[in-house]
């Protein structure tokens, strides 16, 4: 079995506002909503998931709704989330659509070769839209309220912060077999960025490592990025994955059941929580593809708990 990952599953971020994050994810970037469910840690926060109009593997952002001050930025963090779009038209459109809604940007750049317009949402967490060089989405969200060519498509490129690259650097290369492939200047202005890729490559596929000594310690909060997931197709592989950190002395969860996927986390060198995830079964186990993320789901072993932990969660909006 070739043990290698294929790009990214999901990222999980935080918020602390969950209906002012459902309106900016679904109404401003057009996202659906494919699951609307509770972190299976701490089921007084809902965790919302989203996606493309299938909820494809790749294609999902994810937020933990905890009340925390905003996030004090910084280094031993991902500190930038890049999401595909097709080509040049479509990112001349969000950013007239961004000064429409008021959303704060940046201006149209090059960052590693591709045209690319950074943005926040409303809590300051941070994104870039990269052309991916074209053709449309494979599963647009037909009910959303972005035409179809214009869409977010899924994850690009996930930027984090470290202070040090080696002890990064080895556990990306010679634990999780990503190959180091080339090296920019950090838009910021504040040290080099080192690109890794997975797999097959491509843009779905290339974690970016700035190294920024300089920066102090991030301090978590709403705004910030609670943890990056990459994509393994099955729990045979996961298993896999679990020996061969338990083989080379790292920590980790063991595999953890999720029940719309199978779970391993661990921390890098530098700190940034990782998380190794399988493709299946996937968002609709328990409520069809069309009726997606309408109701409450919960896995089968919190729905005993079903009255109880509604009665915590605040509407949602």
């Amino acid at each position: 079995m070739s043990l290698a990952l294929t790009g990214f599953h999901h990222l999980t971020a935080i918020t602390a506002d969950a209906s002012g994050n459902r309106a900016f994810y679904s109404g401003t970037l057009g996202l659906r909503l494919v699951k609307k469910t509770v972190n299976q840690d701490d089921t007084s926060a809902y965790h919302l998931f989203y996606a493309d109009g299938a909820a494809t593997p790749g294609t999902d952002l994810t937020f933990f709704d905890w009340p925390l001050e905003r996030e004090e930025r910084g280094t031993h963090s991902v500190s930038r989330t890049g999401l595909r779009v097709s080509g040049q038209d479509a990112l001349i459109w969000w950013q007239a659509r961004f000064d429409d809604l008021r959303v704060q940007r940046g201006d149209l750049v090059e960052v590693d070769g591709r045209l690319s317009l950074d943005f926040e949402d409303p809590e300051g967490q941070r994104f870039r839209l990269v052309d991916d060089g074209g053709g449309a989405p494979a599963h647009p969200w037909l009910e959303g309220p972005v035409t179809a060519g214009f869409q977010i498509k899924g994850l690009g490129p996930i930027t984090m912060s470290v202070p040090d690259l080696a002890g990064t650097q080895s556990v990306l290369e010679d634990v999780m077999n990503m190959g180091r492939i080339r090296s920019y200047p950090s838009p910021d202005g504040i040290g080099d960025v080192h690109v890794f890729s997975m797999g097959d490559g491509g843009l779905a596929a290339e974690l970016h490592v700035a190294v920024q000594p300089g920066l102090p310690a991030t301090k978590r909060g709403a705004g910030a990025v609670h943890h990056v997931a990459f994509r393994t197709p099955d729990p045979d592989h996961l298993t896999e994955w679990a020996e061969k950190l338990s083989g080379r002395g790292m920590r980790s969860s063991g595999e953890v059941e999720r029940f719309y996927f199978r779970s391993l986390y661990f921390r890098e060198p530098n700190g940034v929580l990782f998380e190794i995830a399988t493709d299946g079964p996937g968002f609709t186990v328990d409520e069809p593809l069309e009726v997606l993320g309408e109701t409450l789901s919960l896995p089968p072993f919190l729905e005993a708990r079903r009255a109880e932990i509604e009665a915590k969660l605040k509407p949602l909006n």
